[in-house]
C-alpha cells in the first residue's frame, strides 16, 4: 500500500494486555499508560477497570491532554471473576451482568463510548445458552445506551487450552448480533487476528462472515502447536515469535481483507489495536516496538 497507514487506521494498543499486572484494576496503571500516551504512533488506548477513582481521573487527564482516544474492555472483569453472561443459573448470570454494568459506569464516567465483552462457556443446550447471552447483551446495551456507551462482543475460541467460549465461531457471533441489533443497532462484533487460528477460521472467512456486524478489530498472535510453549493458548505473544501462528504475512492478509471488504477505507479511519503480551524475559516496551515494525511492514505489502 503506497498510501500512509494513518490515512486508513487509528492505531490503538490494549494496555491491560501489554501490562497484564494491571488487569485487576491496580498496579502501575498511570505510569504505564503515560508511556503509551507520549508515543505518537498510538491514537487509541484500550483500558479496563481502574479501582482507584483518583487514579482513574489522572488517567483521563493524561490521555485527554495527549489527545488520545480511549476504549474499555470488560473482558478482564468477566474472565478474572470467572463470570458468565450466558450462565444457566440466574444468580450467576446476574453477577456477570452486574459486573459488566460496573465497568460501563467507569467507562461512561471516563468519557469512553464502547465497552467490549465476551460470551460465557459453551453448553450442550446451545440454543438456550445463546438466548441467555442475547438477553444479557440486550440488558447491557440498554444500560450502556443510557450512559452514552455501546456494547461490543468479541469472538473467542472453544478450546480446552484456550478461553473455551460459547462465541465462538463468527457465524454464531453474527446470529447473536443480529438478534441484539434488532433492538440496539449500535451493537457489533470485535474480531481479533490472535484468535482466528484458535477458532479455526481464516481472515477471509471471519471477516466475510462478520460483514456489517464488524465494528472493532484487534491484531496479535497465538501459540497452539506445543503445550510447552510459554504462550500456549490464547496468550497473545509478539508477532513472529518462534512456535507461533501470526507474523507479517498473516497480518498482511488480515489487513488486505479488511480493505477488500471496505471495513478499512480512507473515507473513515477505523481503530485497529494491538493486543500483545510479553512472554517471560520480555518487556512491554520490547513487544510494542516489534508490533509497530510488523504493522508497518505488513502495510507496505498490502
Amino acid at each position: 500500500m503506497n498510501e500512509p497507514l494513518r490515512d486508513y487506521i487509528k492505531v490503538g494498543f490494549v494496555h491491560f494486555m501489554g501490562w497484564p499486572e494491571c488487569m485487576g484494576g491496580a498496579g502501575p496503571i498511570l505510569e504505564t499508560i503515560a508511556k503509551l500516551a507520549v508515543d505518537p504512533f498510538f491514537e487509541v488506548i484500550e483500558l479496563t477497570r481502574i479501582n482507584d477513582p483518583a487514579e482513574r481521573d489522572q488517567v483521563v487527564a493524561v490521555l485527554n491532554g495527549a489527545g488520545v482516544e480511549m476504549g474499555f474492555g470488560a473482558q478482564p472483569i468477566l474472565l478474572g471473576g470467572d463470570l458468565d453472561l450466558n450462565h444457566a443459573d440466574d444468580a450467576d448470570r446476574r453477577s456477570a451482568v452486574d459486573a459488566v454494568k460496573a465497568g460501563v459506569d467507569q467507562a461512561s464516567a471516563m468519557g469512553i463510548e464502547a465497552v467490549g465483552v465476551l460470551s460465557g462457556r459453551p453448553s450442550e443446550d446451545k440454543a438456550s445458552a445463546m438466548q441467555r447471552l442475547i438477553d444479557s447483551l440486550n440488558e447491557l446495551c440498554t444500560y450502556a445506551e443510557e450512559r452514552d456507551c455501546r456494547m461490543v462482543l468479541e469472538t473467542f475460541d472453544q478450546l480446552s487450552f484456550g478461553k473455551n467460549c460459547l462465541i465462538g465461531p463468527t457465524v454464531d457471533a453474527v446470529e447473536a448480533s443480529e438478534a441484539v441489533r434488532a433492538e440496539h443497532p449500535a451493537f457489533g462484533l470485535l474480531l481479533d487476528l490472535s484468535h482466528l487460528p484458535l477458532i479455526g477460521e481464516t481472515s477471509r472467512e471471519a471477516i466475510d462472515a462478520a460483514g456489517e456486524h464488524l465494528v472493532h478489530v484487534h491484531i496479535g498472535n497465538c501459540a497452539m502447536d506445543d503445550p510447552e510453549h510459554p504462550a500456549y493458548g490464547d496468550n497473545h505473544p509478539r508477532f513472529g515469535a518462534p512456535g507461533t501462528r501470526n507474523d507479517v504475512p498473516e497480518l498482511t492478509e488480515f489487513l488486505r481483507v479488511l480493505l477488500d471488504t471496505g471495513y478499512l477505507s480512507a473515507s473513515e479511519r477505523k481503530v485497529v489495536s494491538f493486543e500483545v503480551k510479553p512472554m517471560p524475559g520480555e518487556t512491554a516496551e520490547f513487544i510494542i516496538e516489534d508490533s509497530k515494525r510488523a504493522l508497518e511492514e505488513a502495510w507496505e505489502q498490502v
